[in-house]
Order: C-alpha cells, then sequence, then structure tokens
C-alpha cells in the first residue's frame, strides 16, 4: 500500500504546477512557441544552480531569488528577440535553451554532487516536496491563474512572457523541467480537437496522470518524474484519437 503520507504532498503540487499551466500551454501551443516553457524552465534551473555555486542553501529565499531573476530576464530578452527576429523566434528559443543548459553543466564541473543536482534539475524530486511550501505556492499560483483568467490578452506580450516566468521558476524547483514542460505542452496538445470542454480535459488529464505515475512510483519503487510524463503522454495520445470536435 503506497505511503499516503509521501504521496498527497507530491499530488498537490503537481495540481497546483497543472492549475497555472494548462491555460498558459494552450496559449503556447496558439502562439507557436512550444519550446519557450523547456528554454525559460533551464534559465530557471541556471539560476538555482548559480545560486549553489555561490554556495545558497537549497529551498530558501536566496534561491528563488535567483530563479525567478533569471527566470524573468530570460522571458524579457526573449519578449525583445521576439520583436526583433519574429520569423526565426522558435530557432532562438533554442539557442537560449542549448546555452543555458550548458552554462548549468560548466558550473557544475567542479562540484562532486553536480550530476545529481542537474538529475534532480531535469527530473524532479516530486516525492521529496517541502509540504511547508504549498501554502505558498498554492497562492501565487492563485494569484497567476486570476491575473491571466481576469485580463488574458490584455496584459500584451510582455505581461504574458513576465507571468508565463513567474509561473515557470515556481514550478521547475517543485517538479524539475521535463515534467513542466510536459504539463505545459501535453494537455494542451491532447485537447486540440476540443473546444468548449479543452481546459477541463487538459486538467482532468494533468490530475489523472499524476495519480497514476505517483501511486506507480509507490508500487513499483521506480523514478515519479519519468512515470508521469509517460502516463501523460499515453493519456494524452488516447484523448488526442478519441476525442472529437466539441
Amino acid at each position: 500500500m503506497p505511503d499516503v503520507s509521501i504521496l498527497w504532498p507530491a499530488l498537490a503540487a503537481g495540481l497546483l504546477v497543472a492549475a497555472t499551466h494548462v491555460p498558459l500551454g494552450i496559449q503556447v501551443l496558439n502562439r507557436g512557441i512550444v519550446f519557450i516553457d523547456l528554454a525559460v524552465a533551464q534559465i530557471a534551473g541556471l539560476g538555482v544552480i548559480f545560486a549553489y555555486w555561490l554556495g545558497l542553501e537549497a529551498q530558501s529565499y536566496g534561491v528563488q531569488l535567483a530563479a525567478f531573476a533569471a527566470a524573468m530576464g530570460g522571458a524579457l530578452l526573449l519578449d525583445r528577440t521576439e520583436r526583433m527576429w519574429p520569423e526565426v523566434q522558435e530557432a532562438v528559443i533554442g539557442v537560449v535553451f542549448i546555452l543555458a543548459a550548458n552554462a548549468a553543466i560548466l558550473l557544475l564541473a567542479a562540484n562532486p554532487h553536480g550530476a545529481e543536482h542537474l538529475k534532480d534539475l531535469l527530473t524532479g524530486q516530486i516525492l521529496w516536496v517541502n509540504a511547508a511550501w504549498l501554502p505558498l505556492v498554492a497562492l501565487a499560483s492563485a494569484a497567476i491563474l486570476a491575473a491571466w483568467l481576469g485580463f488574458g490578452p490584455r496584459i500584451g506580450r510582455m505581461g504574458f512572457y513576465l507571468l508565463f516566468a513567474f509561473a515557470v521558476t515556481i514550478s521547475v524547483q517543485l517538479v524539475g523541467i521535463y515534467l513542466v514542460f510536459a504539463t505545459l505542452i501535453i494537455p494542451a496538445l491532447a485537447s486540440r480537437r476540443l473546444r468548449k470542454w479543452r481546459m477541463l480535459a487538459g486538467y482532468a488529464l494533468a490530475a489523472a496522470a499524476y495519480g497514476a505515475g505517483l501511486v506507480l512510483s509507490a508500487l513499483g519503487d521506480l523514478p515519479a518524474g519519468p512515470l508521469i510524463v509517460c502516463a501523460m503522454a499515453v493519456g494524452g495520445l488516447a484523448l488526442l484519437l478519441f476525442s472529437k470536435e466539441a
């Protein structure tokens, strides 16, 4: 029987990530800038690694600030490049991602635990989420969701990038870069045939994937992050294949 005391904070973290990433993912897909999430998440991760390199303790406010500053800087940079070179924005996003990823590797090169830190950043440690952080994450997620649903397109391109950076900064330290990207893109892609119930279907897919992945992880003693990504991909494929225009 899975240990519920471990699973519930992880499930709560996943649902909080999904709360903001499902609607933002639909917008990202509509804008045709799919890999922005991966790039901004990697830049936020670079901020975390830079904070570690400076000697700051994990989960400290200094690390949070470093991640947020890095993500905001990356978002502003991508907003600027979209204005200057809109026709090659996806290529620019790819270059930014690979630069941030390799800068992180260089910062961790002399760290004896560098490989472990990099793995945690990519796949996350969702089973070991600090429950004490969840109320603050819930408040931040509610603010992001309210801003997006309340103002939406009126916040403009720069407003979207900044709101997106804020959401990614929070989520990447909870669940890792891979899960952040999967939660943003897979529900939006899988529900694209739907109109009336699209967001609800995206939320249902994300919630089911997080729940199934966490339970399978506890039962099989396997990494939770990859299992959740796989569960979301399988569920997303089923939703895409069997859904009709509605």
